[in-house]
């Protein structure tokens, strides 16, 4: 057997690859797409998947909705963050600011310099702030409120995104808690702002994006944007609660 351990690929494609009699115990893969893949045979013990997750069968179970009831269950609130009218995005955006004036709460307690660390590669909790800006940068000011270019240079890209001219990523920056927060609150201040004002013509209507940055140029459903910005701010929450719990554990 050809031994490749602690290979790193990156920027690959392995798309129709056929993998047997391999080893793949102890792999990191962040940022893939496994659309399509077909796993037999396998041993899965010990195994720990973060992501979206849409038709995942296992031996013969489609595990899909199981997840998504079983999350439901553990986090009630979450199934507000899937809203259908102008009053159930108000309510979601409620929960949001609620839910995250907690976490920051809890991050204060902490040493400052704690909030550049990073648990197990992934951001720190600084850099979760940052890339939340990026979200509603990208899916609210430029998808929905129409404006090009609106980052700003500390809003920070998901890390397997393409380099994108005008969108700055600059990941070894070190701002503060309050400097990212300013940022971070003035971001949410636009969010309340658009769906306070939403209506039911407004929330169906199309958007249409020019020019480079992310969303790519195409047209939007105006839902869809804040949809993509309610999951964005759910998800990373929980993650940074998670690595919150294990930052406060080594000051212990």
């Amino acid at each position: 057997m050809a031994d490749l351990q602690g290979s790193r690929f990156e920027w690959v494609t392995l798309a129709g690859s056929d993998f047997r009699a391999v080893d793949l115990s102890r792999v990191r893969i962040r940022g893939a797409y496994l659309h399509g893949a077909v796993l037999r045979g396998v041993q899965l013990v010990g195994v720990e998947i973060n992501g979206q997750v849409d038709g995942l069968t296992v031996n013969g179970v489609d595990v899909g909705p199981l997840i998504e009831a079983e999350l439901d269950r553990q986090y009630p609130e979450r199934a507000r963050m899937r809203p259908t009218d102008p009053a159930g995005y108000r309510e979601a955006w409620d929960i949001v600011e609620r839910l995250w004036a907690g976490t920051v709460e809890r991050a204060r307690r902490l040493p400052p310099e704690r909030l550049h660390e990073s648990v197990e590669g992934e951001w720190s909790f600084i850099q979760t702030l940052r890339h939340l800006a990026f979200a509603t940068d990208s899916w609210v000011r430029r998808a929905l409120l129409g404006d090009p270019a609106p980052w700003d240079p500390l809003d920070l890209p998901w890390d397997e995104m393409p380099d994108t001219p005008g969108v700055t990523r600059d990941r070894e920056a070190r701002p503060s808690l309050e400097v990212a927060l300013a940022l971070r609150h003035d971001r949410m201040a636009t969010v309340r702002e658009l769906v306070d004002g939403l209506t039911d013509e407004s929330l169906a209507a199309d958007r249409t994006v020019e020019g480079p940055g992310w969303p790519e140029p195409g047209t939007y459903q105006a839902w869809g944007c804040l949809l993509t910005v309610l999951r964005e701010e759910w998800e990373h929450r929980l993650y940074a609660e998670r690595d919150l719990a294990v930052l406060e554990a080594r000051d212990d």
